[in-house]
């Protein structure tokens, strides 16, 4: 009877143990329109995307997809977390982006219809 129940002890000590070590991950923001800037190019209709540092977005992949056109891009964040100036990407005033972060576990996103410079915080994607 004692050695089960030091064995039961142990058992329950080594699943708390254990359990202390997975950590929820903490959800991250979704993309916040008015820190998002495009850098449009009427002449070729193209635009340059770019965001501000932010933390939780350090080791992302960021996403930039014109639902207008069906083309985007792809890339890395920064160390600091920021995105861009990106390569350029088909745009038109107007049009809904829809502009991702991803990390590991997690995928944000934010739909926008693009103006030059920076954009709306009401204006999105219907």
């Amino acid at each position: 009877m004692l050695h089960a129940l030091m064995v039961m002890r142990i058992a329950v000590l080594a699943f708390t143990l254990l359990a202390g070590c997975v950590t929820p991950s903490i959800p991250i923001p979704p993309p916040d329109p008015s820190l998002m800037a495009f850098d449009i190019d009427t002449t070729s209709n193209t635009a340059r995307f770019t965001y501000p540092a932010r933390d939780y977005y350090v080791d992302a992949l960021a996403f930039v997809y014109n639902r207008e056109t069906g083309m985007g891009i792809i890339e890395h964040a920064h160390d600091d977390g920021s995105v861009g100036p990106t390569a350029p990407i088909a745009v038109t005033l107007g049009d809904q982006v829809v502009v991702s972060f991803q990390r590991e576990d997690q995928t944000v996103s934010t739909c926008i219809r693009v103006r030059n410079g920076a954009q709306s915080a009401t204006d999105y994607c219907n």
